[in-house]
């Protein structure tokens, strides 16, 4: 794997561990931003993977 996917899966789940903290703590529009904020870099972070895999499966 590339080093720049795995800094952008980094990046992806530091963006899920704000919105999983974030939701911890807030309330109302908050709590559901930050469930939006985990969910998103989540799903980038799974979709990396499978880019790669599917980079990995073309050739």
């Amino acid at each position: 794997m590339p080093i720049s996917s795995g800094f952008f899966i980094a990046l992806y789940l530091v963006f899920a561990l704000v919105g999983l903290f974030g939701a911890a703590r807030a309330d109302g529009y908050l709590y559901i931003f930050s469930l939006l904020l985990m969910a998103f870099g989540l799903w980038m972070a799974f979709s990396v993977v499978k880019r790669h895999y599917d980079a990995k499966d073309a050739h």
